[in-house]
């Protein structure tokens, strides 16, 4: 048995890759609404490098963390739907918002702390847990097909290597698709870099200030959409993958750094689950036992991008947005399938799994709450009425 300061060791580069391509699909697809969401809030140019720098600390520090501790891949996120709430707020101050920040951390944390959460996820049925994992990624897939009508050439050629990869060395298939999508976009001149900010990122405190407005409008709306959008998927996507994480220790950890960085930024922290199964799958190694150090490699990415800022981000934004879908679906078809397999396994539970699958796909979004919770809410009211009918 290895010793806990030798993860290194178990590294491999399917597993450095596979965290490569979480960091790039989890920034790339959601950074814009990170800065939308800063400057909806009138952050200063270098209060919004600070948000990037303490987002990129947090998520590295508790994906790090928790998955050096545990020995499984626990990858760390901001909370996409926060940020956009946040973007559509107006009339607060950030002192306010640091304020409201603050509070909704610390209920991440009650909740974690008292384990309510992970009582309630503990009542989800792996039937539910899956189907709730395949729709919340069948998104990534179909928006991966949908590029090839705008970028034929470059998807095309990144899906061939995909199937080449998986039939000759399927446990490097996906970096080979990522090669094979940065050269391509490099001979079609889609490689934008020369709008790369080459400065580090410096931290800038903002004292919190406290109000009932910021109270009702932010930090409970936050709260909910954190964990009902975020977590609550995060921890079906561990659990459809097999591993049984300390759900509430993890809560408890991504709360607390939350609590530590929101005067610098760090507006909400959460379990991940779409960048997260990226790390989960074969793609990422043949043996579940090393997948973890998948999620640390992504810790470490998520760690140079806080401390480069800007420059980091902007070489992330760099790459064509048809490479980024192209590589997140293709990287996510086996977990897409190994989900859909799971949900399905049983007769008794079908009905309600393809609810879940369903409600989920569709993006449906009600009451400011995604299609995650709704999907997981149409699949326990399925299962309840077949209790009725067989009682």
């Amino acid at each position: 048995m290895l010793k806990k300061n030798a993860w290194y060791r178990e590294l491999s580069l399917s597993t450095a890759v596979a965290g490569f391509v979480a960091v790039l699909v989890g920034f790339t697809s959601s950074v814009a609404i990170v800065f939308q969401a800063a400057q909806a809030l009138g952050a200063t140019p270098a209060q919004t490098s600070s948000w990037m720098w303490a987002l990129g600390l947090g998520m590295g520090a508790t994906s790090l963390g928790l998955s050096w501790w545990t020995r499984q891949p626990i990858l760390t996120a901001w909370s996409t739907p926060g940020a956009a709430l946040l973007a559509a707020t107006s009339g607060l101050s950030m002192p306010e918002a640091v304020g409201a920040f603050l509070v909704c951390s610390g209920l991440i944390v009650l909740f974690g702390v008292t384990g309510w959460f992970e009582r309630l996820m503990d009542r989800i049925p792996l039937a539910v847990a899956s189907a709730l994992l395949a729709g919340v990624l069948a998104r990534f897939g179909l928006d991966a097909v949908l590029t090839v009508r705008t970028a034929p050439g470059l998807v095309l050629v990144m899906a061939a290597a995909y199937l080449l990869g998986r039939r000759f060395w399927a446990r490097y298939a996906v970096p080979g698709v990522l090669l094979a999508g940065v050269v391509m976009a490099a001979l079609q001149g889609r490689l934008h870099l020369e709008a790369v900010d080459w400065a580090w990122a410096a931290p800038v405190w903002t004292a919190p200030e406290f109000s009932l407005p910021a109270l009702i409008g932010v930090a409970l709306p936050l709260f909910l959409v954190t964990m009902a959008s975020q977590n609550l998927p995060g921890v079906a996507a561990q659990r459809a993958a097999g591993y049984r994480t300390p759900v509430s220790a993890s809560l408890s950890v991504t709360g607390a750094a939350g609590l530590l960085l929101a005067p610098f930024g760090g507006y909400a922290f959460n379990l991940a689950a779409i960048t997260a199964a990226i790390c989960m799958g074969r793609e990422a190694h043949e043996d579940p036992a090393r997948r973890y150090t998948a999620a640390m490699a992504a810790g470490l990415f998520y760690i140079a991008l806080g401390l480069a800022g800007g420059a980091v981000v902007g070489l992330l934004v760099a790459f064509p947005r048809e490479l980024v879908a192209a590589v997140a679906g293709l990287a996510l078809l086996g977990t897409i399938a190994g989900g859909l397999n799971s949900a399905l396994a049983e007769p008794e539970h079908r009905d309600a799994a393809m609810l879940t699958f369903l409600v989920t796909l569709s993006g449906l979004s009600l009451l400011g709450i995604g299609a995650a919770f709704w999907g997981v809410v149409a699949g326990s009211a399925a299962l309840a009425v077949q209790k009725l009918r067989k009682t």
